[in-house]
């Protein structure tokens, strides 16, 4: 009789899901916030949202649904047993969030340099909290996806033990999730 290898799920540490968890809650408030204060100023709204810049939001939701699958990418590697592509795929993940980074970075310069702040009106205060919220989630990732690549290099997961792997991209999986409701509800939705 052959052994079913058992899998983790959810795949990574429970502590892991507590916390995505939890963000997601703090993340839909947002939405909704959102979503009804826009309900109730449908032109304000409208008028703001044609500063905004989708092509560099659609730029990173591109970057980011790429990044997500690269991650899947190091940990199907390194349940085969491969910490060299795995190593490859989590720096593939990094380099694409400093793409998102950088991305953003320009964006925030441009409206800052605008004038446009927390208070300009209720569309700006919200697309400032939700992105710069986000934002620190991205850096948030970075370094546990960089923390994950640097124990990996280390020789620190192999195909029986690799949890931190699953732990590691399930948060950036949330952080991925977070920005394909974020980038169509607040750059696209009028």
């Amino acid at each position: 009789m052959q052994s079913i290898k058992k899998e983790n799920y959810p795949p990574g540490d429970l502590v892991i899901w507590i916390l995505i968890y939890a963000e997601l809650l703090v993340f839909g408030a947002l939405f909704i916030s959102f979503a009804y204060v826009r309900s109730n100023n449908v032109e304000l709204f409208n008028q703001s949202q044609l500063l905004v810049n989708t092509t560099a939001g659609a730029i990173n939701t591109l970057v980011l649904i790429t990044s997500s699958y690269f991650v899947v990418r190091a940990v199907n590697a390194i349940k085969n047993n491969n910490q060299k592509k795995c190593g490859f795929w989590l720096m593939a993940t990094l380099l694409l969030a400093c793409v998102f980074i950088v991305i953003k970075l320009i964006e925030f310069d441009d409206k800052f340099s605008a004038g446009i702040n927390l208070s300009t009106n209720m569309f700006w205060s919200f697309y400032l909290s939700m992105t710069v919220f986000h934002f620190m989630h991205v850096i948030v990732g970075m370094i546990i996806i960089g923390a994950v690549w640097l124990k990996n290099k280390k020789g620190g997961y192999s195909a029986q033990d690799h949890m931190g792997v699953e732990t590691g991209a399930s948060y950036w999986h949330m952080v991925d999730l977070v920005w394909i409701i974020l980038f169509p509800l607040v750059y696209v939705m009028r």
